[in-house]
């Protein structure tokens, strides 16, 4: 693997031991580079992972906090995506010059030094983990050797570390790992759509944008780039960009395009599968197979052959994901919807009247925009958390409000609410973080509570 001769020679840092950062750590000890590991957290997500990279020859690990002087110091930085951009430890190395990468930068540079391996990367606002797990699901059944990474969970240092070869990766990038991967260059990249997001981490829409571009920062005439043709802003973000564009679209007919009144997914004039054999709720989910359909026809996958992957694939944990019927009550499970444009695409999605449970941590946008499409069509909105009062302030006098306590609180009062032919839809458009760790334990929690009815 190819590193700066500076990181050889000296000392790199990694900040943040989540699964990222262990990774990290444990690929350039094992490339013998020195490493000072840190987290500003007593217990890292990274968990007993992180008690395990002390016995690395070469590995200090700090925990509970970041020394600044070592920082400074050293001969790069490796930052987990979870650690924004203003933190202290990452200020302190732009100030004192230090070469600050990605986790995902990292892992490409050594996946990509090792074997034939080629990379379909896939970002956007929403659509993100379910267009990874379908390309790789694709590719596979197809019978390529593929793996999902990134974003998705899998880190792409544990895929370099792992030694398995793989044909294809099918890799999920936020706009957080793109801002810090300038080595990062995908034959094949998908971008799923465009809206508003993280606006407690960016000061504004456009800065959020602009990293979203970087995705075609290594962009060459032999790129591909699978773009929504619904989505202007997607189409502005890529103007401009050398190589070639293939357009998905729900709307219209395109490379990779959805006939409505036949009720077939397309790829050009060749039909994929009809829709109702799509197993995934919503629209939505069916431009996201069109995308990943569109991808792997360029990784040289027939279009019979992806009629068939789609068929076979089902829907993701956490994502608009059907839990059980309880008295002819319908739970869905999407708390992956951490934003208001997830929430509106999963409102989209019923064809049933329903229960909204909506909030957690405010993430900066206003509830205003999903008033008029709760209007006459949710029978009530629970809403909970910290983002509680918001959520009220901003639908009041548009739908029946009811403000939840704990979490066991807000299910209760969907169960009493509900009606038999309705649904109950986790769709909290916030992130996790004022009553759980992340996403995946309040769908697991909010699972575990159904599943006890």
């Amino acid at each position: 693997m190819k590193l700066p001769d500076a990181w050889r020679t000296g000392v790199v840092a990694v900040v943040g031991l989540g699964k990222s950062g262990v990774a990290a750590t444990r690929l350039l000890a094992r490339e013998g580079v020195r490493v000072y590991a840190s987290d500003g957290s007593d217990h890292p997500y990274g968990g007993g992972a992180v008690e395990a990279l002390r016995g690395l020859p070469g590995v200090e690990v700090d925990l509970g906090r970041h020394d600044l002087a070592k920082i400074r110091a050293a001969a790069g930085v490796v930052v987990s995506p979870g650690v924004p951009p203003d933190a202290p430890p990452l200020a302190a190395a732009r100030e004192a010059g230090v070469e600050i990468v990605s986790e995902l930068d990292l892992g490409f540079r050594a996946v990509a030094a090792v074997g034939d391996t080629h990379c379909i990367a896939i970002t956007g606002t929403n659509g993100k983990t379910t267009t990874t797990a379908l390309v790789a699901h694709l590719l596979a059944t197809a019978g390529l050797k593929a793996v999902a990474a990134g974003n998705i969970g899998r880190p792409l240092a544990d895929v370099a570390l792992s030694g398995d070869r793989y044909r294809w990766l099918s890799v999920e990038v936020s706009s957080f790992q793109l801002h810090d991967s300038p080595h990062f260059a995908p034959e094949v990249g998908i971008l799923t759509n465009l809206a508003p997001d993280h606006l407690d981490r960016y000061p504004s829409v456009r800065e959020y944008y602009a990293d979203k571009r970087l995705i075609f920062r290594n962009a060459a005439p032999s790129s591909i780039w699978v773009l929504n043709a619904d989505d202007s802003a997607v189409l502005d973000l890529a103007r401009g960009v050398p190589g070639r564009r293939m357009l998905f679209s729900l709307t219209m007919p395109a490379d990779g395009w959805f006939d409505v009144g036949a009720g077939l997914l397309r790829i050009g004039g060749r039909m994929l599968l009809r829709r109702e054999d799509l197993h995934l709720l919503g629209d939505h989910n069916v431009a996201n197979a069109l995308a990943a359909a569109l991808a792997v026809h360029e990784a040289g996958v027939p279009p019979g052959l992806i009629g068939e992957g789609l068929r076979s694939f089902q829907a993701l944990p956490h994502r608009l994901e059907a839990v059980r019927e309880v008295g002819g009550v319908l739970w869905i499970n999407d708390s992956k919807a951490t934003n208001i444009a997830s929430t509106v695409v999963a409102i989209e999605a019923m064809n049933r009247p329903f229960v909204l449970l909506l909030g957690g941590r405010h993430k900066s946008e206003p509830y205003t925009r999903l008033g008029p499409l709760l209007a006459n069509r949710a029978r009530l909105v629970i809403g909970y958390g910290e983002a509680g009062p918001i959520v009220e302030q901003d639908l009041k006098g548009q739908v029946a409000l009811e403000r939840g306590t704990t979490f066991e609180d807000v299910v209760a009062r969907a169960r009493r609410a509900a009606r038999s032919g309705d649904a109950v839809l986790l769709s909290p458009a916030c992130s996790s973080y004022d009553m759980f760790k992340n996403y995946e334990e309040r769908g697991a929690t909010f699972r575990k509570l159904v599943e006890a009815m």
